[in-house]
């Protein structure tokens, strides 16, 4: 691919989206403007909980290896001002998506826009691949349907507790087939998860006194009596962390500490290391 020039028109071209979150904000907008250019073909690099100087060198890198146009929400100025210095070192236009996105596109493909709205909500293959995913994800959640465990793009396995429905949704949401199943301690994990190639298995795990709060609310809600008693027991609970920490990390899966996350900053860490496993830019 030749190097692209502003103003010069191009179809197929690579794509940066820079987020210090989860991507979502810079992922639309980038969404909503280019289905205004039929011929756009872009390749997207998406770069999210971009936070430290070091990651923003893993981005200019990676900017760097796919010149092309860049776009995204930053709000930390010495990281804004990191991002806009490299690229304009590398000759390589960085757009803030609070600016007119719109026309800066426009004239990066050199093309001026069709101007019909709404166009980013037209029933496409994306839209039916997204409900696709979500219908898989409500089939096999907790632990259900596992003879089709090997069809997902993701498994996410956790003691009670640790958002793995929530999560699985908004993954499923993002088009990305996700299955969740519990890890109970004393109750043998399903073969079929055990013998899985495709799926990228993932290890969940929370702070054993904020599962605590979480399951005693749940027993609340539920209207639960002493019968539950080790469900919301600390010492129980502690050992039951324990436990699926040493089995994810005996089958060498991912674990990820979801105590100070948001489901959102969840699910961006699960398609960083998706991407990461396909050897795609996370």
């Amino acid at each position: 691919m030749h190097k692209l020039i502003e103003g010069q028109r191009v179809n197929r071209f690579h794509l940066h989206l820079v987020s210090d979150s989860t991507g979502d904000t810079v992922h639309s907008v980038a969404k909503a403007c280019l289905v205004q250019f039929d011929e756009a073909e872009p390749i997207e690099h998406s770069w999210m909980m971009v936070r430290s100087e070091a990651q923003l060198d893993r981005v200019l890198a990676g900017i760097e290896a796919h010149p092309g146009l860049v776009l995204f929400t930053m709000v930390d100025d010495a990281l804004r001002r990191g991002l806009v210095e490299g690229c304009r070192r590398q000759q390589i236009v960085a757009i803030p998506v609070l600016d007119p996105v719109m026309n800066a596109i426009g004239n990066f493909l050199g093309t001026a826009s069709r101007g019909v709205p709404g166009q980013q909500h037209l029933l496409d293959a994306e839209y039916f691949h997204r409900v696709d995913a979500m219908t898989f994800a409500l089939a096999h959640d907790d632990g259900q349907s596992a003879w089709g465990l090997d069809e997902a793009d993701v498994i996410l396995v956790g003691v009670s507790r640790t958002s793995k429905t929530p999560t699985s949704l908004y993954l499923g949401n993002r088009g990305i087939k996700a299955a969740n199943v519990p890890f109970v301690p004393g109750t043998p994990l399903p073969s079929e998860l055990l013998s899985a190639e495709r799926p990228l298995i993932i290890g969940l795990t929370n702070d054993p006194d904020r599962l605590v709060q979480l399951r005693r609310s749940r027993l609340t809600m539920l209207q639960a009596g002493d019968g539950h008693s080790d469900y919301a027991d600390i010492e129980q609970v502690k050992a039951e962390v324990l436990q699926a920490r040493r089995f994810f990390t005996a089958r060498q899966w991912p674990v990820i500490d979801i105590t100070r996350r948001s489901i959102e900053e969840t699910a961006a860490t699960i398609v960083q290391l998706l991407a990461r496993r396909r050897g795609e830019d996370a």
